[in-house]
């Protein structure tokens, strides 16, 4: 089980304000850079900012602060976060947005390059790379991804390719205002920061395993420190005809290796099969982000 004193637990929430503070400092140096550089929109909140930041300017002549319009349309999700996630996830999110967009509206523009391409990719592996540590301090960038982590806990399910399908929306909203290769490259961007998301963010993502082993009591206890629980079918090895047990359980992808390792301690002779698992449904724990 995890150890869980105070020592413990104010290094936890000390690594978490780090991450929080990295994720934030990468994202508004993103947008200052890469995402200026290309007049893409990143998707998402920050995205729906940046278009009425634009559109006030183009249509209207009025230079809005960053600041005010991202605070204002992250206060109802925010506030939903609170009340469906948890205080401390939706404090450190509240953090990491406003951090995020002060920053943005102090740090000078730092064009690295022209190349649209190269912008949108390189762009788009970075701002999935910011949420991504976002996400290891436990915390959002805000906005969509509150709808995103309220549904991977909710429903167990892993929502970011959803949210990416919401964001092309809003893009093809601003491609009938700014142009379609500006939305269409903002496209790629926000697909490489989805898949960076969706690589880096094993919390959310299950896996079932199948362990045939002669020591289930042993392969058990290791299973029950991650709170998850397990099925035991007996059987019979066909190629020497001696009866097996399988042990059927799924977990989080971030406790594989954990759990792979321990497992080997207790039978070095397990024999294990990996399976994704997109959606479960049933009594799963979900250790809280709180």
């Amino acid at each position: 089980m995890k150890k869980t004193g105070p020592g413990i637990r104010w290094g936890r929430e000390i690594r978490r304000l780090l991450l929080i503070t990295l994720a934030s400092v990468v994202m508004a140096v993103n947008i200052k850079s890469f995402v200026d550089a290309g007049g893409l929109f990143p998707g998402g909140f920050n995205g729906l900012t940046l278009l009425i930041q634009r559109s006030a300017a183009r249509f209207a002549g009025l230079s809005l602060p960053f600041t005010v319009i991202n605070l204002v349309l992250n206060a109802i999700p925010a506030a939903v976060s609170f009340r469906f996630i948890g205080r401390r996830f939706s404090a450190y999110s509240c953090y990491m947005i406003v951090l995020t967009s002060a920053l943005t509206d102090l740090l000078p523009s730092i064009p690295i390059t022209n190349d649209v391409l190269l912008i949108c990719i390189f762009g788009g592996l970075i701002n999935g790379f910011a949420i991504s540590l976002c996400l290891m301090g436990r915390a959002t960038s805000g906005g969509t991804d509150f709808i995103a982590v309220a549904l991977s806990q909710q429903r167990n399910v892993d929502a970011w390719n959803y949210i990416f399908m919401g964001n092309v929306v809003m893009l093809l909203i601003a491609g009938a205002m700014f142009g379609w290769d500006k939305a269409l490259y903002s496209i790629i961007f926000q697909f490489a920061s989805t898949q960076i998301v969706h690589m880096l963010n094993l919390r959310y993502q299950r896996v079932t395993l199948l362990i045939i082993t002669n020591q289930s009591e042993s392969v058990y206890q290791q299973i029950r420190n991650t709170r998850h629980s397990a099925t035991l079918f007996r059987g019979v090895g066909l190629y020497n005809g001696e009866e097996r047990t399988m042990l059927y359980t799924v977990i989080t992808k971030d406790q594989v290796k954990g759990i792979l390792r321990q497992v080997r301690q207790a039978d070095p002779h397990a024999f294990i099969n990996q399976i994704r698992t997109d959606q479960v449904s049933g009594n799963f724990y979900q250790e809280p982000n709180d």
